[in-house]
């Protein structure tokens, strides 16, 4: 087994990161961070064992580490490795249970600090009311608390679970693992049992350590709109009209001491703060108001957007009147031509607005209000368009804009972002042109000079005009789902349901994207190069690296999603690009699995080229096109398979892309779980070309259906898995290095 030596404060596995192996610290300690809340890992402590498919937090080295790497996964994998190193039985059933206690000692601190954190805040924000009343001053408005709800869990650890741990370690351990070391199923159980135990746990530590960064802004933030401002506007207030404030800076006190043991927030935040309170001169206060707050339900938004993005005079009255014409029609999501012509009319200054409060935005994002940020990753621009309830949900939802944004996830204002900044390109067009080819193609129409093509190769900002005029109104009016009735400013009548069950978050994205790495595992696997060989043994070797998407959120509350790039550019190693609207009250597996049957369909087309449907080149498309343009020839169909393919072909349109999308649906949701819906000519290239994971293919394979095509897939991977063994061990000795990515393109002949 591998030893690898990691410096201190290197990453070993990150959240979200398939686990490949588990691994034992040999020397040193490793961080298990679950954000703010962490567990220190020691010698014979094993990272993995409480993952299923994907790591469920990050593991970072505390200090220098020695790791062993151990081939194991499952209990299949553990019995092996427990038959064949005895050594190893009462390390892992001590590290197991001891790890689980850890697990709960940690969960039951983070259960405390969640129930006292709501029941502070309740109470704190009940007191602000009780002095606002007693003082007869105003409350100011604050939504946010109208959102604030207690912690529902969905992965709880029971009491008695808890106490079983601390009986065990603290009275019986030596004499339990000396009886369960004993027998074998008895080991590997015990040890399962923990690590299950342990993987529920954590997820309820995700749950918590999720809703106290979500809602710890409702005490402190760095926008001020918090609580702890509503009592120092208050103190303000009362020293301007020479009230007795003591009462309220006792109250401040016992808020500030809360906020620094409650262990959630950044020091320099906390201090800063705080240090603004303790210096003020409330008896001379000369203001009564501490900074430049507004309110979502007393502002005039649009306004206020058009006042940040320095909107002419001109052009913003236009757009209020065209604004004000839609909402004053009887009904605005008619289909009539009068209705229609005014959406029509909105859009383009719609986006001409946009690209302004965003660079506005770019500029000074320290002087933007949370109505701001409500229009650029929202939609959001008038509160009666919205309704009151949605617009108070989504300004409470500004403080946790985070949910939506991750390495591979964006909102459309984080997107555009990431083009200026150089991180991304732009999209393609609808018309397949990249910047680049825009470019030239303006400067062949006559449009543009050489000069500035040259200019306007590196020009950021044009990047970004590029990217709103083209994918940004495209992708919005597309995701949203009804073209007809599509108006770029959030309405209520599309948000049918409350603003957090709609949310498309992170969390559900990436939920329903592993839901289908799951099932089909190589979904995102490309062949790519094999760049660092060290000696010729590797270097024409072709390697199978998954590569995930890009999903940026479309400001809408739609119905649909849409693959819109299957690379970011030529190169095939790149990044995926797929749309999704921001809310949604449409199912998002449905959306998630469309999407990636379309994907799959066109980064086939990719690779082929113009081969793509010659049957000569074999591949998932040149197959299905001649499936699907000979299928009344084909012997291997019933006359009813023959009638339903016409019928599905019918409604297609003759569009043999989405005959294949709606198959892989029935892949996907129905076949993997010995549903069967697909003819045998379908389900035997789909095994081929989209096969399903180890564990499906091992529960269908005693099915008739599946007896030739499972076993013969599997013989082929074997082979293909003996071929680079034999290759890896041939490179070794000539002095290569077997790298993650060999090691990636090994395990994918295993999965």
């Amino acid at each position: 087994m591998e030893v690898i030596k990691i410096q201190k404060g290197k990453r070993i596995a990150k959240r979200k990161d398939k686990v490949k192996e588990w691994y034992l610290i040999q020397s040193g300690s490793v961080i298990q961070k679950f954000g703010f809340a962490e567990i220190v890992l020691g010698q014979n402590a094993i990272i993995g064992i409480i993952e299923r498919d994907w790591f469920i937090c990050d593991y970072i080295t505390k200090e220098d580490t020695a790791i062993v790497a151990i081939p194991c996964k499952n209990a299949d994998d553990l019995k092996s490795l427990l038959a064949a190193n005895e050594r190893y039985r009462i390390v892992f059933l001590k590290t197991a249970i001891e790890q689980r206690h850890r697990a709960f000692v940690l969960y039951t601190q983070l259960q405390k600090r969640v129930s006292q954190f709501h029941a502070f805040v309740q109470t704190v924000y009940n007191d602000y009311q009780t002095f606002c009343s007693s003082y007869q001053l105003d409350e100011q408005v604050f939504p946010q608390i109208d959102y604030f709800n207690m912690l529902e869990m969905k992965h709880k650890a029971e009491a008695w679970e808890v106490n079983n741990s601390i009986s065990l370690i603290q009275n019986v351990l030596k004499e339990y693992i000396q009886m369960m070391v004993k027998d074998d199923s008895l080991c590997v159980g015990v040890i399962m049992e923990a690590a299950a135990q342990m993987h529920r746990v954590m997820l309820g530590i995700g749950e918590m350590v999720t809703y106290l960064s979500d809602h710890k802004e409702i005490l402190l933030s760095e926008s001020e709109n918090d609580i702890f401002h509503l009592y120092f506007d208050l103190a303000v207030r009362c020293g301007k009209r020479h009230l007795d404030i003591a009462p309220v800076r006792q109250e401040l006190s016992f808020l500030s001491e809360f906020i620094r043991k409650i262990q959630i927030y950044e020091p320099s935040l906390i201090k800063e703060r705080i240090k603004q309170y303790e210096e003020y001169d409330f008896e001379n206060a000369a203001s009564a108001q501490l900074s430049k707050k507004v309110d979502v339900l007393t502002e005039d938004c649009l306004k206020h957007i058009m006042d940040f993005g320095q909107i002419g005079m001109e052009e913003a009255d236009a757009f209020k009147k065209q604004v004000e014409a839609y909402r004053s029609l009887p009904d605005m999501t008619s289909t009539d031509s009068a209705a229609y012509k005014i959406r029509k009319q909105l859009a383009p200054p719609f986006y001409e607005i946009y690209f302004k409060v965003f660079m506005q935005m770019i500029e000074n994002e320290d002087e933007a209000s949370p109505i701001i940020e409500m229009f650029l990753n929202f939609g959001f621009m008038d509160t009666k368009m919205a309704g009151e309830e949605n617009a108070k949900a989504l300004y409470d939802l500004t403080g946790r804009l985070r949910q939506f944004k991750s390495d591979r996830v964006y909102t459309i204002y984080t997107w555009l972002r990431s083009i200026y900044f150089g991180r991304n390109e732009p999209s393609k067009n609808e018309f397949e042109l990249d910047y680049l080819g825009y470019l030239l193609e303006q400067r062949k129409n006559g449009d543009l000079t050489e000069e500035q093509v040259k200019k306007m190769q590196n020009d950021q900002k044009e990047k970004v005009r590029f990217e709103i005029q083209n994918m940004f109104s495209s992708a919005n009016r597309i995701t949203y789902g009804k073209i007809t009735t599509f108006c770029p400013i959030l309405c209520e009548y599309d948000l049918i349901n409350t603003i957090d069950k709609m949310a498309v978050t992170v969390e559900r994205l990436e939920e329903e994207l592993n839901k289908i790495r799951k099932i089909d595992f190589s979904a995102f696997y490309r062949e790519v190069n094999f760049t660092n060989a060290a000696n010729d043994i590797l270097s024409h070797e072709m390697l199978m690296k998954e590569v995930l998407p890009d999903i940026i959120l479309m400001p809408n509350a739609g119905t649909r999603a849409m693959m819109w790039q299957e690379t970011a550019d030529k190169r095939r190693d790149t990044k995926a690009r797929f749309l999704f609207p921001i809310f949604t009250a449409a199912s998002l597996e449905d959306m998630m699995v469309e999407t990636v049957a379309r994907y799959r369909w066109e980064m086939c087309r990719k690779i082929q080229g113009v081969r793509w449907n010659d049957i000569r080149e074999k591949s998932l498309t040149s197959e299905y096109c001649d499936y699907l343009q000979f299928y009344r020839k084909n012997r291997d169909l019933s006359a009813d398979a023959k009638d339903k393919l016409k019928t599905a072909i019918q409604r297609a349109k003759n569009n043999y892309r989405e005959v294949f999308v709606k198959d892989y649906q029935g892949w996907i949701s129905y076949e993997s779980k010995g549903s069967f819906r697909l003819n045998k000519v379908a389900r035997e290239i789909l095994i081929v070309y989209c096969p399903f994971a180890k564990e499906i293919r091992t529960a269908l394979k005693i099915n008739p259906m599946y007896q030739i095509s499972i076993p013969k897939f599997e013989r082929d991977a074997a082979k293909k898995e003996q071929r680079l063994t034999a290759l890896y061990d041939k490179y070794q000795k000539a002095g290569g290095e077997i790298t993650e990515d060999l090691k990636d393109n090994l395990l994918y002949c295993q999965l």
